[in-house]
């Protein structure tokens, strides 16, 4: 204790002489060693006497050299450069100082990249809370679909093609009642007055009151086509008038029987 008491009482120009001077003994000691190892080199290479055959033999001779210097250095036992204490002190102290220094730029790295793992870690955590959420919601989505789905019964689905058919059926009807309409005011039925022109006149007898309607023969050939459509002809009597049925024929909208020409048939227009 009374030693590490005067030391530490040493002043700092006293501790920083002693530490050039030790420094320039240790460098002082080293040089005598290195003259040494030279020494012994130059000894080894005179002691080979096949070393001046020529310039081929040189890089072998260096190669026995080398070795021979290698199994005398493996030999010996490693001894301190110098046996004062100080100066060993002083070399442990530096020594300890730059490992020291290393450890700390190796911490400092190390901080460094955990505090980048640690951004790049929160950022992945955070990323996987979103995927995580929206696979949640994708999931409960499927699931509200699939309960939709089998709420679907047989019995909806039926009620919902009826109402599609009842709506079909009305628009159908409409469309025939507007072409009723518009061939009851376009193509009448004729009357009992007298139908003329001025060249010639025509006189209805009065089996006209017993005529159909221009609609009415319509609906008879497409009823005929779309019940028997293997014999879709409708026999022409005496409630078809004739203009009518020559209109009809003249127009492309009915053909006759090949074989009778009292039946026609709607023309197909596919």
């Amino acid at each position: 204790m009374d030693e590490d008491v005067q030391s530490s009482e040493i002043p700092a120009d006293t501790s920083t002489g002693s530490s050039e001077e030790m420094r320039a003994e240790l460098l002082d000691e080293c040089e005598e060693q290195f003259g040494l190892l030279q020494k012994l080199q130059n000894e080894i290479i005179l002691a080979d006497p096949d070393c001046s055959d020529g310039e081929s033999n040189e890089a072998m001779n260096r190669l026995n050299a080398i070795s021979t210097e290698l199994e005398q250095w493996q030999e010996m036992e490693p001894k301190l450069l110098s046996t004062n204490p100080e100066i060993l002190l002083a070399l442990g102290k530096e020594e300890l100082q730059r490992l020291n220094s290393q450890l700390k730029m190796v911490l400092s790295c190390s901080q460094a990249k955990r505090d980048s793992l640690k951004d790049v870690l929160q950022r992945e955590q955070k990323w996987l809370e979103e995927k995580k959420e929206v696979l949640r919601a994708v999931t409960e989505r499927v699931a509200t679909l699939r309960e939709e789905n089998e709420k679907l019964s047989e019995h909806s689905i039926l009620q919902d093609m009826k109402r599609k058919i009842t709506r079909v059926k009305d628009y159908h009807g409409n469309l025939i009642e507007t072409l009723s309409d518009m061939l009851a005011e376009h193509f009448p039925l004729p009357n009992q007055q007298t139908v003329g022109s001025r060249k010639k006149r025509f006189a209805v007898s009065d089996s006209g009151e017993n005529l159909i309607s221009l609609s009415e023969i319509l609906e008879q050939l497409t009823n005929k086509t779309l019940e028997t459509p293997h014999e879709p002809y409708v026999i022409i009597d005496d409630t078809f008038w004739p203009p009518y049925v020559e209109m009809l024929l003249r127009n492309g909208i009915a053909v006759r029987h090949p074989e009778d020409c009292n039946k026609i048939r709607l023309e197909n227009f596919r």
